[in-house]
């Protein structure tokens, strides 16, 4: 008998592991898992060609149905039934700073004023007291007025630069350095305002989920939170896959593989319908520890971080990334150390103010910075304020 059958004879039966492995994985990855994931938008399989533009089309209508219907909201309620958010007290135990811009692309989303009445809600279920205390930072120095902020005024407390401080910042800078001088005045006027023990700045697209407040509160009970410069609250559902340069990300999907694998072999001897000959060998452990990783990250980290939405005491914290800015919490008063850390420095396209944050907290001894996960807001803004927009934003 030629060598080559001898070798399929004894190998390819279905009593062989090796058969059984080759089975598992081509109907795992070949056809289970590409039925199941080809329209979730963060997996491997997703089809783009079929259904990114109707998804990132029911983003938007979705996004005009919220933001119309915030509009009436608050232009609908009266000064008086939410004058109490307007009043602000002193050294309030959290304030949530909210930056804004007026938008000359995507107006009628009215991004604003959705995330403005997320956090009435939030903040209305606290209870009795208050969990935070809210600002509005309205940036706007053109001519006209940021109307989203006008409405906002009877309800919560808005503040803005004096005439000669818009005056003195029309000077021509770029978008980037902007930006950050932007963000900077409204971490000191926040802080120069009520003095709170810990701060969170929220840009205007970035739409609080609804245990936003009980995360938050938690994280600031834990330990780490004493020593940290910034937490993130949000990172790109698109940079979140196991497959990235972060070290902590490869353990997590090496542990999450050894773990996985350890169950599914330890199920065999009770549920073993298509009698598997897999026993809890290294070999067979090493094979599910990597079938288990490549279906984790083919079907995207983004969906298994979502289970630990179930407790507050599940969201994972860990070394910070690099972009983005929509949603940071400073505790105790690092609002001040970051703000005197970006006046240090000029933004320019490739060093704007995230990755001037994530370089300090790197180089500066004694300073640590960190992300939670998964996201505590969502970020609505289709339409950049700052930056050049497309005829029509899709979602990837």
């Amino acid at each position: 008998m030629p060598r080559w059958r001898a070798f399929f004879s004894q190998h390819l039966r279905w009593s062989s592991a090796v058969t059984q492995a080759l089975v598992l994985s081509a109907v795992t990855f070949c056809v289970v898992l590409p039925l199941c994931c080809h329209q979730l938008l963060y997996s491997y399989f997703f089809i783009r060609s079929m259904y990114l533009d109707s998804m990132s089309e029911d983003v938007l209508r979705d996004s005009l149905d919220r933001g119309q219907d915030a509009l009436h909201f608050w232009q609908s309620t009266s000064a008086a039934a939410s004058s109490g958010f307007a009043d602000i007290v002193q050294r309030p135990e959290l304030l949530v700073t909210v930056v804004t811009a007026r938008r000359n692309e995507g107006r009628d989303f009215h991004y604003l004023l959705q995330v403005m009445r997320r956090l009435s809600g939030l903040l209305g279920g606290c209870g009795e007291r208050r969990c935070a205390e809210v600002l509005v930072c309205d940036v706007e120095s053109g001519p006209q007025e940021n109307q989203d902020a006008k409405l906002l005024e009877p309800h919560f407390r808005v503040v803005r630069r004096s005439p000669q401080e818009q005056q003195r910042d029309r000077e021509h800078i770029n978008t980037f350095e902007r930006e950050k001088r932007d963000y900077v005045f409204c971490l000191r006027r926040g802080w120069e305002l009520v003095k709170p023990r810990n701060m969170v700045v929220l840009e205007d697209d970035a739409l609080p989920m609804h245990d936003f407040f009980s995360v938050v509160k938690d994280l600031l009970s834990r330990q780490f939170a004493l020593q940290t410069l910034y937490v993130k609250l949000y990172h790109p559902e698109r940079l979140q896959r196991y497959w990235n340069p972060e070290p902590y990300r490869i353990l997590e999907w090496v542990g999450l593989g050894l773990v996985g694998a350890t169950a599914i072999l330890l199920t065999f001897p009770l549920w073993n319908p298509c009698s598997f000959s897999f026993t809890l060998s290294a070999s067979h452990l090493l094979f599910f520890t990597v079938y288990v990783m490549a279906a984790a990250e083919l079907l995207g980290r983004h969906y298994l971080l979502e289970v630990r939405r179930l407790s507050p005491q599940l969201y994972a914290v860990s070394p910070a990334t690099e972009c983005c800015t929509p949603a940071m919490l400073f505790p105790g008063n690092a609002s001040l150390r970051v703000a005197e850390y970006l006046d240090a420095s000029f933004c320019v396209k490739g060093n704007a103010k995230d990755m001037v944050l994530y370089q300090m907290a790197r180089t500066i001894r004694g300073e640590r910075s960190h992300s939670v996960e998964p996201n505590l807001i969502s970020h609505i803004g289709a339409y950049s304020s700052v930056r050049a927009n497309p005829p029509r934003p899709r979602l990837l």
